[in-house]
């Protein structure tokens, strides 16, 4: 059945979102973080515009922490939160609310144990009545239309780390947290496990990325600081070189 036009053109593409981004965001973006950006902002998208997609506050977590993650080190820093805020607004969302949500899932999760997480996801998603963040949990838990995404992964993956850091670089209990979770939302378990191994893995390709990048940076520097003493000393010796001294060598 083909759907009315209305209904068609009504759907945004990723090129929309782009064009919405680099209107909102006029300044040039080093490549490699240019890429990190356009990565994370299709991502979003193709989210954004399945029926399917519902906004949670875990989900927020991982778009925050990704972005944070991948966007160390970028130059100048001050520039990072005009980025994000574009980013979000592209894709006519509230930055505010990412950051905010995300900041309430941290400060949430750094007052618990992994044991004590596992424990209030498995209540939260049990309990009749709930704040509005078990009611969120308990909505995830209980909907067999959920999208997953890999943003959602890493959101669930920042809450145990910021509980217990150790727990989640451990293999075994890693996997076992994340078994339990699992169980509990009705998540694909292996797709989970294989988006956070390679969001790990790209995790450690930037930071050596942005280690070369750093090295030639300081590299550039030192050259440029040792042009510049170069012609100050070339300057000073000019300068010394005085109308006075050219008289005595013409007598």
């Amino acid at each position: 059945m083909n759907l009315p036009n209305s209904t068609v053109n009504n759907v945004r593409t990723v090129s929309d979102t782009k064009r919405a981004f680099y209107t909102l965001y006029t300044r040039p973006i080093n490549s490699i973080y240019r890429r990190v950006v356009e990565e994370l902002m299709v991502e979003m998208h193709l989210l954004a515009v399945n029926m399917d997609y519902r906004y949670d506050p875990i989900y927020a977590l991982g778009v925050v922490t990704s972005f944070d993650r991948f966007m160390q080190g970028y130059r100048p820093e001050a520039d990072k939160p005009s980025i994000f805020d574009a980013l979000c607004k592209a894709l006519q969302d509230d930055p505010n609310l990412y950051r905010q949500d995300a900041e309430r899932m941290r400060t949430f999760a750094s007052q618990k144990s992994v044991k004590d997480l596992v424990t209030w996801f498995e209540q939260a998603a049990a309990t009749p009545y709930g704040d509005d963040l078990q009611e969120r949990i308990k909505a995830i838990a209980n909907n067999p239309k959920f999208k997953y995404s890999r943003l959602f992964a890493i959101g669930l993956f920042s809450l145990f780390e910021l509980a217990d850091p150790a727990a989640v670089n451990n293999e075994a209990q890693r996997e076992e947290l994340l078994k339990q979770v699992c169980a509990v939302l009705h998540l694909p378990q292996d797709k989970v496990q294989k988006d956070l191994e390679l969001y790990r893995s790209n995790l450690e390709k930037m930071s050596q990325a942005q280690a070369v990048m750093s090295d030639i940076l300081q590299a550039e520097k030192k050259k440029r600081e040792q042009r510049s003493q170069a012609n100050t000393s070339t300057s000073q010796a000019e300068s010394s070189h005085t109308p006075k001294d050219e008289a005595a060598s013409g007598s």
